[in-house]
Formats: C-alpha cells, structure tokens, sequence
C-alpha cells in the first residue's frame, strides 16, 4: 500500500494504481464494509484503511496507542523528527536553539515531541507501578504469573522499560533540565484520575469487578511508598525510569521464585 520509499500511501484503492509506483498492490486483500450511524469501526495499528462517504457525514477519528504498538509510535517521532529536522537544516549555523526548534516543530507536526512522549511514559509507568504495587498488597501470596490484570500490566510495564532504553541509547532527551517527581505526581489529582481509568479499564477487560475505594487514600495513605524510597524519588532521564522500574519491580516482588521469572524477563529485554 506503500511506495518503495515509505514515503506516500495509495489515495485511492479503487482507482488504477501503478504497480510500478506500488509494489505487490495487486496482491493486497481488503475488506469492505458500510459504517452506519452510531456504530465504531475499529482499525488495527499498521493497517491502511479508506474512507469514501455515501453522503454528508461528520465523523471522529481517534488515534490510539498502547503498549503493544508503543515502539511504532517512537519509531514515528524517530521519523517525523529527522524529516523536521531535516526541513531546517539550512539554518541550523545561525539558530541560537536549533534543537529545541526542532522539537518545537516536531511537537507542532506530530502532536508531541520527544519531552512529551518521555513525559506520558513516566506517568504511565507511575501509574502501571501503583496498579501492580495494590496487587501485591492485596495478596500475600502473590505470583504475578497467576493472575491475568498483574500480567497485563507487566506487559505494559515491560514495553515501557523496553521504549526508555532504546531512547536511552540515542541520548535523545539528555539536555531536558526539569525532573518528575513521584511524590508530587501522586498529589496531582489528574494522575489520581489516571490511576482510577487505568484499574476499572484492566478489570473491564478481564472481566474481574473494580474494586470500590476512595481513590487518594488507596494511592497515598494505603500505598506501599517503600518501594518509592528504594527506587527513588525522582526521574531526569530515561535511563532513572529504567532503573525507577527495575526497582521497584524488585522491591514489590519479594523473594518468590515465581516472581523473579519477571526480572530476568527485564534483563533480557535489556540485553
């Protein structure tokens, strides 16, 4: 559905499509559908869809992502930050900030930029960390492997510390000065709300019911901060949320055998 270089995609699938111009286009399979009013169609991540209406029609789009296709989405900013970078190179000699016009532009074209993205991983990770630190402490005999939602949020977990090394490795957000600190982020009644979406959507997909609490007593009074402490308390850089994760991870899970198949996991993501 692509051209050789990546770069544009077919227009219009039904139209004369140039082979040359679009390798294996013959040899695509499509479905085809009628949305009607009030229904949603959902469309897997990488997949090409088209749109043609039958009449006058308002419709919503909404992009998504999560921890399965979390890489793609690092690997857009990889390439929508080197195309802006790129666009200015010209000026590059004589711009006081060329980076963080780069990234001005980035956050304008792609709807963030590397700060953002980092900003959300931290946050999200924050919030997958209190998800899984309830979860231990709910059950004393925990085994995060025999329990669906606790898996779950180690995949999330594991695709978010995966993300943090590659971004690591390239050194891209190096020269952010601000940190995130865990303690404030728990005050901060937004991320409370996150916390609260996070766990009723992990029970409606596993079909558990939500547990009924008072959503800042649950995160700050009956919390394990102990393993805040032991991770420590705040994140500069990619590199700290790695380390932030393999932490707490180490702290929450006790000396369980079981559980320690996960932290060998880590390291192999790692390697």
């Amino acid at each position: 559905m692509f051209d050789r270089n990546m770069k544009s995609s077919v227009f219009n699938i039904l139209e004369d499509v140039s082979e040359a111009k679009f390798p294996g286009f013959n040899k695509a399979i499509w479905w085809e559908c009628t949305q009607e009013r009030g229904e949603i169609i959902f469309v897997p991540s990488g997949w090409y869809h088209q749109v043609h209406n039958l009449e006058g029609t308002i419709s919503i789009n909404h992009n998504w992502f999560n921890a399965y296709n979390l890489s793609w989405l690092w690997n857009l900013l990889l390439r929508d930050y080197a195309e802006a970078k790129e666009y200015i190179e010209d000026i590059k000699d004589i711009c006081d900030d060329f980076e963080g016009l780069c990234q001005r532009n980035l956050a304008a074209n792609t709807g963030m930029n590397f700060c953002d993205f980092f900003v959300f991983m931290v946050h999200f990770s924050f919030a997958n960390l209190v998800q899984f630190s309830h979860l231990a402490k709910n059950d004393k005999n925990f085994i995060w492997t025999s329990i669906q939602i606790a898996r779950h949020v180690v995949f999330n977990l594991e695709s978010l510390r995966n993300i943090a090394l590659k971004m690591k490795s390239r050194s891209l957000v190096e020269n952010w000065s601000n940190s995130i600190d865990f303690r404030k982020t728990l005050e901060d009644h937004t991320f409370m709300g996150l916390c609260q979406v996070l766990g009723r959507t992990y029970g409606m997909i596993h079909e558990q019911c939500e547990v009924s609490y008072d959503i800042k007593p649950a995160l700050v009074d009956d919390l394990d901060l102990e393993f805040i402490e032991t991770s420590g308390l705040h994140v500069y850089s990619p590199e700290d949320l790695v380390k932030f994760i393999d932490s707490a991870f180490t702290k929450l899970m006790g000396g369980s055998a079981a559980n320690k198949v996960l932290l060998a996991d880590l390291d192999i993501l790692g390697s």
